[in-house]
C-alpha cells in the first residue's frame, strides 16, 4: 500500500495527561495562553538584555583598543546598533521555544501510553498519507488566498519577510534548520499539543481548533508591528488561522503530533524555496 495515499483508520483517542486537572477546560486554555504569553515576553526581554550586554562589551572592547577613546554618549545607541538576523532568530528560538517547553513539561506532559500511541500512529501508512495531503492542501490554499486577494489589490508583506531575506543571505543552513525543524517542533508543541490538546481532551476539539488557531494567527501577525493595513492583516490571519486549523485536524486525525510537525516543516520548506527562487514567501 502506498504511504502517500490516506486510508481509513480508527479515530485516535484524545491525548491524556499524566495528571488530569479539575476545572473548566476553557479557563485552563486561557491560563496556558497567559503563561505562554508572559513567558515569551520575559524570555524576549532577557534575550534582548543579553544581546545588549554582549554588544556593550564589544563596543567597550573596541573603544579600549582605540587607546581608550571615550564614546560620545549621544552616539552610544548608534554604536550598539540593533540585533541582526542571526540574533533575532536566536531570540525567537529562546523565547517561543522556551515558552513551549515550559508549558509542555509543566502543564501537559505526555505519558507513556500517549507516547506509545504516537509511535504506533507513525507506523501506519495512512499517517504519512494524511500528512502529505494536508501539507499539499495548505500550500495550495494559502497561495490561492494570496492570488484572490491580489486581484482585490490586497498584497500583505509578512512581518518576518525582511528577517528571513537577511538570514537566508548570511546564514542559509541555520535558517533552514530553524524554519524547517526547530520552529515547527516548538510551535506545534505549544499550539497543538498544549492549547488545542487541552480542549480536545475535554471533548471540545472544535472550540480548541478555533481558539488555538486564532492564537497561532495572532502571534504570526500582531497588529501595529508592520505596515500592513486591516485588509492585509485579515488576509494573513486567514492564512495562518487556516494553517493552524489544518494542523489541529491532522493531529487529531492521525493521533500523533509528529504528523503536524512534519506537515508544518514541509510548508516552511516550500516557503523558503519560494523565498530563494522568487524573493517572496
Amino acid at each position: 500500500m502506498s504511504a502517500s495515499v490516506p486510508v481509513s483508520a480508527p479515530p485516535p483517542v484524545p491525548p491524556a495527561t499524566a495528571a488530569p486537572r479539575r476545572g473548566s477546560p476553557v479557563a485552563g486554555f486561557f491560563i496556558d495562553l497567559g503563561i505562554g504569553a508572559a513567558t515569551l515576553f520575559i524570555l524576549s526581554l532577557v534575550s534582548g538584555l543579553a544581546w545588549g550586554l554582549y554588544r556593550g562589551i564589544q563596543v567597550g572592547y573596541a573603544s579600549a583598543k582605540n587607546n581608550g577613546a571615550a564614546i560620545d554618549p549621544a552616539s552610544v545607541t548608534e554604536a550598539l546598533g540593533t540585533p541582526g538576523a542571526l540574533a533575532q532568530v536566536l531570540m525567537a528560538l529562546v523565547s517561543t521555544g522556551g515558552a513551549a517547553l515550559l508549558l509542555y513539561f509543566w502543564r501537559r506532559p505526555a505519558n507513556a501510553a500517549e507516547r506509545q500511541a504516537s509511535a504506533q500512529a507513525l507506523r501506519r501508512p495512512s499517517t504519512w498519507g494524511w500528512t502529505l495531503l494536508v501539507a499539499t492542501l495548505i500550500v495550495i490554499g494559502s497561495n490561492g488566498i494570496a492570488f484572490l486577494a491580489k486581484q482585490l489589490g490586497v498584497e500583505p508583506v509578512p512581518t518576518n519577510l525582511a528577517l528571513m531575506q537577511h538570514a537566508i543571505e548570511r546564514f542559509p543552513l541555520f535558517l533552514v534548520l530553524f524554519a524547517v525543524v526547530l520552529a515547527p517542533a516548538y510551535e506545534e508543541l505549544l499550539f497543538r499539543r498544549v492549547l488545542f490538546g487541552r480542549l480536545w481532551q475535554a471533548g471540545r476539539p472544535w472550540l480548541g481548533m478555533l481558539l488555538s488557531s486564532l492564537a497561532f494567527a495572532l502571534i504570526h501577525e500582531i497588529p501595529g508591528t508592520s505596515a500592513n493595513g486591516p485588509a492585509e492583516i485579515a488576509q494573513l490571519w486567514l492564512v495562518y488561522g487556516g494553517m493552524g486549523a489544518a494542523f489541529c485536524w491532522l493531529y487529531r486525525r492521525t493521533g500523533t503530533l509528529w504528523a503536524a510537525i512534519i506537515a508544518h516543516g514541509l510548508n516552511n520548506a516550500v516557503a523558503l524555496a519560494a523565498l530563494v527562487f522568487f524573493g517572496s514567501m
